[in-house]
């Protein structure tokens, strides 16, 4: 099930609600539990012994790790189960299909499907274990309190990662008010919005793109920046929508994106971009390794193990470790180039959205032969044209779809509507969220709707 569907808002959220507010506050971690596994079982409920393993299976890490002399011993077996679950279920067949690649054998292939959201459930699962060995959180002795931690439907499929210690207190206790309610409601339409009217329509633009049998150079380079703003309104979306609903069941879940798009450099484009992923492979892997406090040879091993790891969290092919590897070589350039610091900003600014946006070029390629072919097209060495027909036909089709992308990248629209007077803002709040939602509701009917399609010129 997913947040941008009929039945989740129409059917499961009012329910969910329903109930939750309505049993006893004892009783809401049980509400929360047993409605964020039916959200995850919609689609393959199979995959509910998986989620239903690694819920007891890390509940009774922790307490051996808690409770152990071989402290050591149970938090490695922790680590090790946790990459082999998601190894076998993420990674498997990648790894078969390269070893078959080199060395010419036929190794058969598992064919499993991705369990939804395991790469961020098992990430919980493994910190709150390494928390509890470093007596940063106290251990979670209640079954029902740790399976409503990891399940939690809110963010279970898209994030942000939440720790444990994030919500340790909120689990026990926790209280909402129609401040709240309104806060985390508005939050999580905005989110829908971004979803469904930004990152649905530029997917479709996308798709448009692929399917062009008179593709031109012109048209690569709206292709990569609609797939840059395609990416940040999906990822970004979804965070919204997560800490929306967050906020309206009494949790406080961590912002994710920080307007990257603003950022001057690749380093802050980071610290501003799935914040709550960074800042878990910082943690919980670059620190451990080394962090910044040893040679630069040794600084430069973790920064690539780092970012091979981050490339492949995405997904199981070659272009998403090629990703990963990129951003590694740029920000070890960003430190070690002298004089970067001293160029104007605006020409900081450029270059970093340059590379930031050639960068989901390879992301989104079909594999290395993919980011060549893509490559060879922005460059003009495919022996495309420069311009067609077809391509100014998207662009003027889209161009107010690009103008608001590009503006609701930034922090405009939310200073903006902060300078309106009270009055209005507090009227024309509820009408604009309203609005959004039922523009969503429109296009979720029929896909094939686009409102921007009115302003074609």
């Amino acid at each position: 099930m997913l947040f941008s569907s009929i039945p989740f808002l129409y059917y499961f959220l009012p329910i969910v609600f329903i109930l939750y507010f309505l049993v006893p506050r004892s009783w809401r971690n049980a509400v929360l539990l047993l409605s964020s596994l039916f959200f995850y079982g919609w689609g393959e409920p199979k995959h509910l012994a998986l989620m239903a393993t690694s819920i007891l299976l890390f509940y009774l890490f922790g307490l051996a790790v808690a409770r152990s002399r071989r402290k050591k011993v149970w938090l490695a077996v922790s680590v090790i189960s946790g990459a082999a679950l998601l190894g076998v279920f993420k990674y498997a067949d990648f790894f078969v299909e390269s070893v078959n690649g080199l060395t010419g054998l036929s190794i058969p292939l598992l064919h499993l499907a991705l369990p939804i959201g395991i790469s961020f459930y098992l990430f919980q699962c493994v910190s709150y274990v390494i928390d509890v060995y470093r007596g940063d959180v106290a251990v979670q002795k209640n079954l029902l309190k740790f399976g409503t931690y990891v399940s939690m439907f809110p963010q279970l499929i898209a994030g942000p990662i939440v720790r444990y210690a994030d919500v340790a207190p909120q689990l026990d206790s926790r209280t909402t008010s129609w401040n709240d309610f309104a806060e985390g409601l508005s939050r999580f339409l905005i989110g829908l919005g971004k979803k469904v009217l930004l990152a649905n329509q530029f997917g479709a633009l996308i798709r448009a793109f692929r399917a062009c049998e008179s593709q031109s150079v012109l048209f690569y380079w709206v292709y990569a920046l609609a797939f840059t703003l395609h990416i940040y309104f999906d990822f970004s979306g979804y965070s919204d929508m997560a800490i929306g609903l967050g906020k309206i069941l009494g949790f406080s879940f961590p912002e994710n994106f920080r307007y990257p798009y603003c950022s001057k450099t690749v380093t802050e484009f980071w610290r501003r971009w799935h914040i709550s992923l960074g800042t878990w492979f910082r943690d919980y892997v670059y620190i451990p390794l080394g962090g910044s406090r040893c040679s630069k040879g040794k600084w430069a091993r973790n920064v690539l193990i780092v970012w091979m790891l981050t490339g492949l969290w995405h997904g199981a092919a070659w272009n998403f470790v090629l990703w990963g590897l990129l951003f590694a070589l740029l920000l070890m350039a960003e430190k070690w180039l002298p004089g970067l610091s001293k160029w104007p900003g605006w020409l900081r600014h450029s270059l970093t959205l340059l590379l930031v946006m050639l960068s989901f070029v390879v992301f989104n390629a079909d594999g290395p032969s993919g980011v060549r072919s893509d490559f060879a097209g922005l460059l003009g060495l495919s022996g495309l044209p420069g311009v067609t027909a077809e391509t100014l036909y998207h662009l003027r089709s889209n161009l107010v779809l690009f103008a608001v992308g590009i503006l609701g990248a930034t922090p405009l629209p939310k200073t903006l509507a902060g300078k309106l007077p009270e009055k209005f803002r507090s009227l024309a709040e509820p009408l604009f969220l309203l609005a959004l939602l039922l523009l969503c509701t429109a296009y979720l009917v029929d896909g094939s709707y686009n409102p921007f399609l009115y302003f074609r010129f």
